[in-house]
């Protein structure tokens, strides 16, 4: 859940940056979003579904709540303006299509026909007005989201208008790569009942929550879509791994994402358990504090990344779940950029800490108790940086100090993720602009900030990709951030659940799936 509180802030630099064709796409009445779309055979006959998360949520206000665990269940409950599919391109929800005016500054969507809220309430533009304006004018959340937002209007029932201040190629990520933006009631937030009760328009409704035990949702009567084939998603509250696994094995549970990576290889090889091992659009890396010496001398950033074993860490920390990426993006995305300077090279290191004067000392290794991953890694950087005379301390700490310590400077180095990403903007801005909050180990190149500023008004795709990866290559050349590895989705199921998939994006989402009993 902590990762999650991290994406969530750390994604607020990038707000100016973006993702979108910036054309016009329409795909009213055509597949499965088409308002006048019907589930096939006789509704809820899919059986009843018992799914085991990691946490229970702590509220379920998609506006307000950061929670993984919470959106594990809102992504059942709720619909965006705009939606990812499974490769992470961004669809019509209840927003059917959309288009932007010749200067980009304005963005124009047809909202859909006879969508209504579980409760019967009819959901119009004017809804989604209202929501992005709880979000703005509340500063609540997914608010940095909106930066480069002037207005948002409805000109009438079945259109939103959004005016940006600046080109904002991006926007459709912005408002729909993230369950946050679910469209909300008003009266289920004046009632002050959205955080146990939500009223969402998506395939299920919350029926029943047990405080330390389960959330049960049934399907929505009320969806505009094809109506989900389960009669029940009833999620409980499992922290241990093994316990989770146990239940799964038992038939206690049918799916999980409770799942220790040390365990994968097992359940692989057990028929009675489908297993996926997607890799995530997430990112862990490695880096060093350029205010103090020696990290601000570039030479000796990059010696430390000739220095170090990405597999021997990918296969410690994940247990060779997760892929190795001298990059932040991941191979399945469509901002992907090949990179492969860096491999342990024992001379290379030692010709750069000659070049830059350095003869070796003490580093101090943040790393945190709540994030075992952080501990293993700084153990096997330790062992590997020992030949060059460098003894590497390591302190550990809990998440909060960690964050804390992080934002004042007081470490030389650390390890860590960033999660929830789908715009380049999302891997690059805010961690290395110059400035900017979260560019914690004081980057700062000329060069660079001209591409990302470039890439965040950039409409012409090529080009964009272009701008970013050249970022991400002078980034990664001068080690300001050293790269490690994408991890992976690690999902479980029983091989009763069909209609189910495990995505790179983490939505977990079961209006299609059934389960035979």
């Amino acid at each position: 859940m902590r990762k999650i509180l991290i994406a969530a802030a750390a994604a607020g630099a990038v707000a100016l940056a973006g993702c979108s064709s910036g054309g016009g796409v329409n795909l009213n009445g055509s597949g499965s979003g088409s308002a006048s779309a019907g589930g096939s055979g006789a509704a809820n006959a899919g059986g009843s579904l018992t799914a085991a998360i990691s946490a229970e949520p702590d509220q379920l206000d998609p506006n307000k709540t950061s929670s993984y665990a919470s959106f594990e269940v809102l992504e059942n409950v709720y619909d965006t303006l705009v939606q990812p599919d499974a490769k992470g391109q961004m669809q019509p929800d209840l927003a059917t299509s959309w288009k932007t005016s010749s200067d980009q500054l304005t963005w124009t969507f047809a909202m859909r026909d006879g969508v209504k809220f579980s409760d019967g309430t009819p959901l119009n533009a004017k809804n989604v007005v209202y929501t992005f304006d709880r979000i703005i004018k509340g500063k609540l959340s997914p608010s940095w989201r909106f930066a480069s937002v002037s207005s948002v209007t409805a000109p009438d029932d079945k259109t939103v208008q959004i005016k940006v201040k600046t080109p904002t190629p991006n926007l459709l990520t912005l408002i729909g790569g993230f369950k946050g933006l679910g469209i909300v009631e008003e009266k289920n937030v004046t009632d002050n009942k959205i955080g146990r009760s939500p009223v969402g328009s998506g395939p299920f409704v919350v029926s029943e929550w047990v405080s330390g035990d389960h959330i049960t949702l049934k399907p929505n009567a009320n969806y505009w879509g094809p109506k989900p084939k389960l009669a029940s998603v009833t999620y409980r509250f499992i922290s241990d791994g093994n316990t989770a696994i146990t239940a799964l094995k038992n038939g206690e549970i049918q799916w999980t994402d409770v799942i220790p990576p040390q365990q994968v290889k097992g359940l692989e090889s057990n028929s009675a358990v489908k297993t996926a091992v997607v890799p995530s659009n997430d990112y862990q890396y490695l880096t060093m504090n350029q205010k103090r010496a020696p990290f601000n001398n570039v030479a000796v950033r990059q010696a430390i990344a000739w220095a170090i074993d990405r597999q021997a860490i990918v296969q410690a920390t994940t247990y060779g779940t997760g892929t190795p990426n001298q990059l932040a993006i991941p191979k399945q995305s469509q901002w992907y950029t090949e990179y492969n300077k860096y491999s342990k090279n024992e001379d290379k290191a030692k010709q750069l800490f000659a070049q830059a004067g350095y003869k070796g000392g003490t580093i101090n290794f943040m790393a945190t108790s709540d994030y075992p991953e952080t501990v293993t890694t700084a153990q096997i950087i330790a062992s590997a940086l020992q030949p060059y005379g460098i003894n590497v301390k390591i302190k550990t700490v809990d998440f909060a100090t960690f964050l804390s310590d992080q934002g004042a400077g007081n470490w030389d180095m650390y390890m860590m993720s960033w999660i929830g990403n789908i715009d380049p903007a999302e891997y690059y801005f805010s961690q290395q602009r110059t400035d900017q909050a979260f560019n914690f180990q004081h980057y700062s190149n000329a060069e660079v900030d001209k591409l990302l500023d470039a890439g965040a008004i950039e409409t012409d795709q090529a080009k964009r990709k272009e701008d970013y990866a050249k970022a991400a290559t002078i980034v990664a050349d001068e080690a300001s951030y050293i790269y490690l590895y994408n991890p992976a989705v690690i999902q479980a199921w029983s091989p009763k659940l069909t209609g189910y998939e495990a995505r790179s994006d983490k939505a977990i989402r079961f209006g299609s799936a059934s389960i035979s009993q």
